[in-house]
């Protein structure tokens, strides 16, 4: 029996790997090219003669892709328990593509280029949502797809990665978009260029990771576990093998049959309540936290800090953030997922207090960025690839698809609320205070937030650092026989 045969092949298991994080690269680029390209957005909106672009509609169609992510999400069982994992995210990374061209030419066929509409808003924002129904089926089954070819030691690593290329597709397409305002700094007509050109391009540049995405998926296996619910113990067998060598494959391949010999499906509460609302809790608290009113809104709030150059700040905080993504890839088999949440939580509290005790008090400006700065390196090693590693593990292997689907359509929702409340809630008045109080009260309320989150999961959350997918199968199902 050869080396490969007893211990698999490491590199088959990256490549693997590597592929399916470019669903989270995308999802990050996706989620993050709206921050560039919102204000010539919103200025091309203006000039429109049909109709009045108001804030509150802006704020609406900067956040129009959420819509789909939530669509998306809530899709995302139905297809990987009919097509598969590897088909869903061929479709997602289609829709990734086709979003990036139209939301580059919302006109074409149908209106004049160039010319702002009604009809051409409706197109832009059906493009919008259209990649965010591709979000929300990579934020659902690129983690549960890692999950469930990765062995258990190595599990937490490998779906953390899925959170790197999240964070490294945000930080991409951060320095996308300042390069494409770069290339015009010194045309004299640089802001109409802005509002006519340079968003256009930021969007179709997510054509280019969409369209080879598309096209690797074709290569990677099906997931041994989907295998083995379809029956086909032999294919699932052949790819555990090429991972895990021969003798342990045998082993999964047991393990995996003895969970869903039962029943191929269940319904969504058959191992308890508590199950499926601990991992809907982590997705609800991962958006209630802030941070993505943080990262859309990046290049305002460094504005209102007084910080000049507010785009290259933005990046700056991009890459402090992949930095710290890199901790929790490197510790979260070591520390374990619930030490990292607990003191990522704390951490972000401190930040987000930070920033709101800065604007009550005479404070120098590096304090608040500083501060903007520690409560998103904080989420970055915790909350941000953490939330994840749970998802993907936590649910029993016959309910993983459903509920999977249900713990990622909260979290879109709730991205959804934080996201369109954000600035409402940033820019609200009060008396001598004015807009300090928004800026206090924001961030106050997601320091606590913070707080909270740190007791839920020190209460509630189970441990899951080195156990078997299946050996969260036996957990739920004992707990689920006690209540």
């Amino acid at each position: 029996m050869s080396d490969q045969n007893q211990t698999g092949r490491p590199w088959y298991l990256i490549s693997i790997v590597l592929v399916a994080v470019l669903g989270g690269l995308l999802f990050g680029y996706d989620t993050a090219v709206i921050s560039g390209a919102e204000k010539g957005l919103q200025a091309f909106f203006k000039t429109a003669s049909d109709f009045t672009y108001t804030d509150a509609l802006h704020g609406f169609t900067t956040s129009s892709a959420l819509i789909g992510c939530i669509i998306g999400a809530m899709l995302s069982g139905l297809l990987t328990s009919r097509l598969g994992r590897r088909r869903s995210l061929m479709i997602a990374g289609i829709l990734f593509f086709l979003s990036a061209l139209g939301s580059y030419s919302p006109e074409f066929l149908l209106f004049p280029h160039g010319v702002a509409s009604k009809g051409v808003l409706g197109a832009f924002i059906f493009y919008r949502i259209l990649g965010g129904i591709g979000v929300g089926l990579a934020s659902a089954i690129c983690p549960m797809y890692i999950a469930e070819v990765a062995p258990a030691n190595q599990r937490g690593k490998l779906v953390s990665w899925n959170q790197f290329a999240i964070i490294f597709g945000q930080l991409v397409v951060y320095f996308v978009n300042f390069l494409i305002i770069q290339s015009h700094k010194n045309d004299p007509m640089v802001v109409e260029w802005t509002n006519t050109v340079g968003w256009r391009n930021m969007f179709v540049s997510e054509a280019f990771p969409a369209g080879l995405f598309s096209i690797l998926i074709l290569l990677v296996p099906e997931s041994p576990r989907h295998l083995v619910i379809l029956g086909l113990d032999d294919a699932a067998l052949k790819i555990l093998t090429r991972i895990n060598g021969e003798e342990k494959a045998r082993v999964i391949l047991e393990e995996i049959k003895e969970t869903v010999v039962e029943k191929k499906h269940e319904r969504l509460f058959a191992y308890g309540f508590m199950v499926v609302f601990i991992g809907c809790m982590l997705s609800v608290f991962q958006q209630i936290i802030g941070i993505n009113a943080v990262l859309y809104f990046a290049p305002r709030i460094f504005e209102s800090m007084g910080v000049s150059n507010n785009m290259l700040f933005t990046v700056i905080m991009g890459i402090i953030n992949i930095s710290f993504t890199l901790v929790a890839v490197f510790t979260v088999e070591k520390l374990g997922r619930k030490p990292l949440l607990i003191i990522g939580s704390l951490g972000m509290a401190v930040g987000a207090l930070g920033v709101a005790l800065s604007n009550v008090v005479a404070m120098p400006a590096v304090i608040p960025v500083i501060s903007i700065m520690l409560y998103s390196a904080c989420f970055m090693f915790s909350w941000g690839p953490i939330c994840w590693v749970y998802i993907s593990e936590i649910f029993p292997n016959t309910i993983r698809s459903q509920a999977t689907a249900w713990a990622v359509a909260f979290q879109w929702i709730f991205n959804f609320i934080v996201s369109s409340t954000f600035v409402p809630m940033y820019n609200m008045k009060l008396g001598t205070m004015g807009d300090s109080f928004g800026h206090f009260f924001a961030y106050a309320l997601y320091g606590v937030i913070c707080l909270a989150a740190a007791l839920f999961v020190w209460k509630l959350v189970p441990e899951t650092k080195g156990k078997t997918l299946e050996d969260m199968t036996t957990l739920w199902r004992s707990r689920s026989q006690k209540q």
